[in-house]
């Protein structure tokens, strides 16, 4: 197993922090930023732009899913690429190419330009985010990781959170083509600095002879036919629609080429021997559980206000935004506790307040509102980032720094899929239990039930006295008042199950191997 020593080595521990390699790497964070970002901007004002496209309901869910299908198949073939072509060219032309899809889509008129423009967007935004991961586990030194890592983990995190909240307000204030455009200047910005500034490395084109084009098509067949199955599996009712079929099929035979060439090949195009390192294997199974509290509760607290409590996206956007102010405000606690801290209790404490926040949130009503969804967002934030940097520092700061380019791909990918397998799961969960449950509430409401009988003849009076027909309005009232209830059961059992998951999380922490020297500072683990 590789151990810091080895990147300790390449960077001595006592190496100042280069005022170019820094200017470099913040540009590299804010592209990141716009990257992640750009995923949930979108998702909080998809009505808005279905409205200004003309689209219907199951076009506008492709804005999303193609930039998530592309963007999945760039995480992990990013590291090869940048080995080809240097971080500086491969980070240029994807900052460059990001903000000239983000224009694109500004301009699209129908929603199938819409679709092509957002692939292309996700899928060269995409390698952005692993190449500044590998970025700040070979440029700097393990003594400064404790300042470097708060801050992708908090660029990683941050960025899906508050989303829906600058979504809300551009498509509010001013449209949804500001989505978009709001891209433009900081990429030509990123661009330009990326471009002059980046020189860690040197580009080794002789690999192209090497590049292995069917490992390449494998992996896009398996990776956006899982994407695709995972997003659209629960809308299309999973195994019982074709195109779920043909896609979990097409995913099979994905995987099985991809892997085979993978173990079988002189230069694959994912080199996945990093998971032989096994705090790089439990960080990443901790950042694909990451992965499914990050997106999941973005999509969960959104999903109640705007169902249950009727928010708009601008209201949903303010609400949310408290868990961004958790995490932003934790984030140099968190460094500081990394150089102090076993990063095994940093983790355990971490899960341990994502179950709270989760557990509380089981107590759910349809009155719930800013204040009771106060405590619960503050702890899933700061929580965040307590398991944020320690998962980060366990997962890449062991690896020598010919692996982590590879690695970070892998690394980033596990947290997005375990986003995507979350969000299923979650939509699959909500969409049964409320189905169940309404059947089961449903059941005590029949004219058996004097209670339900004179609440009817109540509201059916009330309404027939303004000239209305009584009877079936109070029919759709109570039925209603039954589904919104159904909904409200089926949110608690998802935030139930959420907290079973992160309890559980703390016994496996126990099964990480107890890190030698700094507690996180990655000198050892």
């Amino acid at each position: 197993m590789a151990t810091a020593a080895a990147t300790a080595g390449a960077i001595p521990a006592d190496q100042p922090m280069d005022k170019r390699k820094l200017i470099a790497f913040f540009a590299m964070v804010f592209g990141m930023f716009m990257s992640i970002l750009d995923i949930q901007i979108v998702s909080a004002s998809l009505a808005e732009i279905q409205a200004g496209l003309g689209a219907g309901s199951d076009e506008v869910a492709w804005v999303q899913t193609s930039y998530l299908i592309a963007e999945v198949i760039m995480i992990p073939l990013s590291g090869t690429l940048a080995r080809i072509l240097s971080t500086r060219v491969l980070f240029s032309i994807c900052a460059a190419g990001f903000t000239i899809a983000s224009g694109l889509c500004a301009t699209a008129t129908s929603i199938d330009q819409m679709i092509i423009y957002r692939a292309i967007q996700g899928f060269i935004g995409g390698g952005m985010i692993p190449s500044v991961f590998a970025a700040a586990f070979t440029i700097f030194p393990p003594s400064k990781r404790a300042i470097v890592s708060p801050i992708i983990g908090l660029v990683a995190t941050l960025a899906p959170t508050i989303g829906p909240t600058v979504g809300g307000y551009l498509s509010h204030a001013f449209s949804w083509h500001w989505l978009f455009l709001v891209n433009i200047i900081p990429g030509i910005l990123v661009t330009a600095v990326a471009w002059s500034m980046i020189d860690f490395d040197e580009p080794q084109k002789s690999l192209w002879k090497k590049f292995d084009w069917w490992g390449l098509l494998s992996m896009a067949l398996f990776l956006g036919s899982l994407e695709y199955v995972l997003e659209e599996g629960n809308n299309k009712d999973w195994f019982n629609d074709e195109h779920i079929l043909v896609g979990s099929l097409v995913m099979v035979a994905g995987a099985v080429v991809f892997f085979w060439r993978a173990f079988r090949v002189d230069f694959p195009v994912v080199d996945l021997k990093a998971f032989a390192n096994r705090n790089f294997a439990f960080g990443s199974l901790f950042s694909f559980v990451m992965g499914i509290g990050l997106y999941g509760l973005t999509y969960l607290y959104p999903l109640y206000l705007g169902r249950i409590r009727g928010y708009d996206s601008l209201m949903i956007g303010e609400t949310m935004f408290v868990s961004g102010l958790a995490m932003f405000l934790t984030a140099p606690v968190a460094g500081m506790l990394s150089n102090r801290l076993d990063p095994r209790v940093m983790m355990a404490i971490g899960f341990f307040g994502f179950a709270l926040g989760t557990y509380m949130m089981t107590g759910l009503t349809g009155d719930w509102d800013f204040y009771e969804l106060l405590i619960p967002q503050i702890l899933r934030g700061c929580s965040m980032m307590l398991c944020m940097v320690p998962i980060n520092n366990i997962a890449l700061g062991t690896l020598p720094p010919a692996r982590i380019g590879n690695a970070s791909g892998l690394f980033n990918l596990t947290r997005n899929l375990g986003g995507a397998v979350g969000l299923a799961i979650i939509n699959t969960m909500l969409t049964q239990r409320s189905d169940e449950h309404y059947a089961r509430l449903s059941e005590h409401l029949s004219y058996t039930n004097p209670e339900a009988i004179d609440w009817l003849g109540s509201v059916g009076a009330n309404y027939d006295s303004f000239g209305l027909d009584g009877a079936a309005v109070a029919l759709q009232k109570l039925s209603g008042m039954v589904t919104q209830q159904s909904w409200l059961l089926s949110f608690i059992d998802v935030f139930t199950a959420l907290t079973a998951l992160f309890a559980s999380l703390i016994l496996l922490v126990m099964l990480i191997a107890k890190p030698s020297g700094q507690a996180g500072g990655g000198a050892g683990h």
